[in-house]
């Protein structure tokens, strides 16, 4: 008979919390991947005109910077709403 696992006693980083944290690190370090891309596009001479990666590429910061932004904006919310929800409680 397997013996229930006892409640932690202080609660932990929560799974929403988690997830924006993943997908604001994925979501920036594509944008930053995005942004070598185009540094290093002209050497190998690519160019945007006619090219639908590169305007992707061109197109995917200006999108997902401000949103990753935001997300960790969100992160830092909950975690402080987190803290002091645990420090009122006095833990």
């Amino acid at each position: 008979m397997a013996r229930p696992t006892p409640p932690p006693a202080e609660p932990g980083i929560s799974r929403a919390e988690r997830i924006l944290a993943t997908m604001s690190v994925t979501i920036i370090g594509l944008s930053l991947l995005c942004f070598a891309v185009l540094l290093v596009a002209p050497v190998l001479g690519w160019t945007t005109a006619g090219n639908p990666f590169l305007t992707t590429v061109v197109v995917l910061p200006l999108i997902g910077l401000p949103i990753g932004f935001l997300l960790l904006i969100a992160l830092l919310v909950m975690a402080a709403t987190r803290r002091s929800r645990a420090a009122r409680d006095g833990r």
